[in-house]
C-alpha cells in the first residue's frame, strides 16, 4: 500500500476545504452536482475520444496502482540470479529446467526458457528487450491517458462556466435564478482544475514512474540472463545486479 497517495489526496481536501471554511464558506456550496456532470462526463467523453479502447481499458486496471503498486523486489530478484547461474555452473544450463516450469512471470519464464535452450546472450537480450519496449510503450500510453484527462478537465471546467454565465444572463429580470446560474459557472470551474491538478496529473505522473520502475525490473532480468547465458562468474553477476539498488 502506497501510504503517500493516501496522504496527499487527504492533505489537499483537508487544505482545500480547510481553507474554504476559515473563509466562512460553506461545504455544500461546493456541491453542485450540474457542475460535476458538466466537468466528469465532457472529460471522459473527449479522452474516449482520442484513445482507443484497449488503452483506456488498461488505464482502469493500472489506476489501482497509485494505491496499491506491483511489489517488485530487487534484492529478492539479484538472489535468484545469482542462485541460477550457480545451478547452471553446477549442472548446465538444463538444470535451470525446472525453474523456466515453476515460474510464474511470464517475462522471467520466457527469458529462462531462451536460457535453457542455449540461446546466446545477444538472442535473450534482443528477444526480451522487444517485450520490454513494447510492454512500456503499452503501460506509458495508458499513463498518459489520465495526462489527457489532465488537460482537458481545466477546460471542460471553463466551458462549464461559460454555460452557467449564459444561463445567467438569460434569466437577469428573475433575480431567484441567479445563484443558482452563477454557482455552477465557478463551482465547474474549481472542479475542473481540482480534478486535473489534486488527481488526473498526480496519478499519470505516479503510474508513469511505476511504469519506470517495472522496466528497471525488467533490465535487471535481462542483464543477469544474459550473464548467464555466457557464463560469468555468479558472483560477479550479483556485483552487477548490484548497481540496480542504487
Amino acid at each position: 500500500m502506497d501510504i503517500l497517495s493516501f496522504a496527499g489526496i487527504v492533505v489537499s481536501f483537508i487544505a482545500i476545504l480547510g481553507g474554504n471554511a476559515l473563509e466562512g464558506g460553506h461545504i455544500g456550496s461546493l456541491l453542485q452536482l450540474t457542475a460535476l456532470l458538466i466537468v466528469a462526463g465532457g472529460t471522459i467523453g473527449a479522452v474516449l475520444v482520442q484513445t482507443p479502447l484497449p488503452t483506456f481499458l488498461r488505464a482502469m486496471k493500472m489506476v489501482g496502482w497509485v494505491f496499491m503498486p506491483p511489489r517488485l523486489d530487487f534484492k529478492a530478484a539479484i538472489e535468484r540470479m545469482v542462485e541460477w547461474g550457480n545451478v547452471a555452473r553446477r549442472e548446465g544450463l538444463l538444470g535451470l529446467e525446472p525453474m523456466s516450469e515453476s515460474e510464474s512471470d511470464p517475462f522471467v519464464k520466457k527469458g529462462l526458457q531462451l536460457l535453457v535452450d542455449g540461446s546466446e546472450p545477444d538472442t535473450i537480450r534482443g528477444v526480451l528487450e522487444v517485450e520490454l519496449s513494447a510492454a512500456e510503450h503499452q503501460e506509458t500510453a495508458a499513463a498518459k491517458v489520465f495526462e489527457g484527462m489532465g488537460g482537458y478537465a481545466p477546460t471542460i471546467g471553463i466551458l462549464g462556466a461559460v454555460m452557467g454565465l449564459i444561463h445567467v444572463m438569460e434569466n437577469l429580470s428573475d433575480p431567484s435564478k441567479l445563484g443558482g446560474g452563477i454557482a455552477v459557472a465557478f463551482v465547474a470551474t474549481i472542479y475542473g482544475v481540482g480534478m486535473a491538478n489534486l488527481f488526473f496529473l498526480p496519478v499519470a505522473n505516479k503510474l508513469k514512474g511505476l511504469v519506470h520502475h517495472r522496466s528497471q525490473f525488467k533490465e535487471l532480468t535481462i542483464e543477469g540472463l544474459a550473464a548467464i547465458a555466457a557464463g560469468e562468474n555468479p558472483r560477479n553477476i550479483e556485483m552487477k545486479l548490484h548497481g540496480y539498488l542504487h
